[in-house]
């Protein structure tokens, strides 16, 4: 009979124990991402259709910051108080600090330091004025942002945007993760 109890007292223990063992795993897993999201990488949604075509409208981006600083050329996700504080927006990088932005509308031709760049990802070349009046350089620790879709994006050619301050990059697009037949590597 006292063998009977041990062999019970055992099983309840090792189910204790594997019990533990599982929280305990769970509990790692739930930190580690916790911890790879906050400081590493964040899903972002595309809302609207201002980086056409190349992000398209609910596609769910990969977002880092990790070591990141703004370069010409990045697309970027940025927070921007003055014209929706619950709104991240996404735009390409076109200008950083220091930088002189100019804008042909008539020609719809973007020049970075007296130079027309070559813009072989935008939909349509840049005829929309908004409120641009340049040329413009880009104040230090800021970045001058632009759609893919130039024609309808609300960006730094609109004053409620202006140059967006570095500190409010949430991060670089890294990829295009969902939908997954739309996976892509964000140039």
């Amino acid at each position: 009979m006292k063998l009977i109890r041990k062999e019970k007292a055992s099983d309840n223990t090792k189910s204790v124990k594997d019990t533990y063992d599982w929280i305990q795993s769970l509990t790692s897993a739930l930190m580690f991402c916790v911890i790879v999201f906050v400081f590493f990488i964040r899903l972002v949604y595309v809302n609207g259709n201002s980086m056409l075509p190349t992000l398209r409208n609910n596609e769910l981006m990969l977002v880092s910051r990790f070591l990141y600083r703004p370069e010409t050329g990045d697309v970027v996700v940025f927070k921007k108080d003055a014209y929706d504080s619950n709104k991240a927006l996404v735009k390409r990088v076109i200008a950083t600090e220091g930088q002189i932005i100019n804008i042909n509308f008539e020609t719809g031709a973007v020049f970075v330091d007296g130079v027309e760049i070559k813009e072989d990802y935008i939909r349509d070349l840049t005829y929309t004025k908004i409120d641009f009046i340049g040329p413009q350089t880009v104040p230090e620790g800021c970045v001058f942002v632009m759609g893919d879709n130039r024609n309808e994006s609300t960006d730094s050619r609109n004053t409620l945007i202006g140059m967006v301050d570095s500190r409010l990059i949430i991060g670089k697009v890294l990829y295009v993760i969902y939908p997954l037949n739309e996976f892509h590597k964000v140039e």
